[in-house]
């Protein structure tokens, strides 16, 4: 069994497919790899539009070639004895229920939804530098919900204090909304090494549940 060095391939997230090519969720690379090992999946290499199934062996193979010619196109990992691709795409074998459609309600899928803007002064922020605001304060009855929660700077929730929007003279950059697919994927696809999830995310499918 590979034994994998720290190193900037393991930061890397790969897209998970059930058995009939549905896009599930999506996984860290470490936990993509104990699926392979234990037979469980197998990765699927995209190439312009082509795909080919892969288990851990044929994976490690061609990982070697690649390591050959086309080296910046992937992360790598290392081993004690070799580097392997950190795969983009796996496909369990066992699996076949359907992806969940409702996205879900949750801190990181705010910050997503919102994309990191205070949603008062419009600017962005780090995470640690941002808060959830309740647009309608719990004081006066305002809910958890996603057209109630918010991401707020410090000085603008500072600012609102307890009060609504209105009350605080303050408007909000855009009205918040229950998204429709999941904000997390939108942000992933931004990125060039993540290209290759596209084809297997139809817009039935964005709402991918992250584990």
């Amino acid at each position: 069994m590979a034994i994998f060095q720290s190193n900037v391939g393991l930061d890397c997230s790969v897209l998970v497919l059930n058995k009939h090519y549905m896009a599930v969720r999506i996984v860290g690379v470490r936990k993509a790899f104990s699926l392979l090992l234990r037979e469980l999946a197998e990765v699927i290499a995209c190439d312009e539009g082509y795909y080919a199934n892969h288990n851990f062996e044929s994976w490690c193979e061609l990982s070697q070639l690649k390591r050959d010619f086309e080296p910046q196109d992937h992360d790598w990992i290392s081993t004690v004895n070799f580097y392997i691709a950190a795969p983009r795409v796996i496909r369990l074998l066992f699996y076949d229920r359907l992806p969940r459609n409702e996205v879900r309600f949750n801190r990181r899928n705010i910050f997503a939804r919102d994309k990191n803007r205070c949603q008062y002064c419009g600017k962005r922020f780090v995470t640690h530098e941002l808060s959830l605001d309740h647009v309608v304060p719990r004081s006066i009855g305002g809910k958890a919900t996603w057209e109630n929660i918010v991401c707020a700077c410090v000085a603008c929730n500072t600012k609102k204090g307890g009060r609504t929007p209105e009350q605080a003279r303050m408007t909000l950059v855009k009205k918040p909304l229950q998204p429709e697919h999941n904000p997390v994927v939108h942000v992933h696809l931004g990125h060039q090494r993540y290209r290759s999830w596209k084809q297997f995310l139809d817009h039935a499918y964005w709402s991918v549940e992250l584990r």
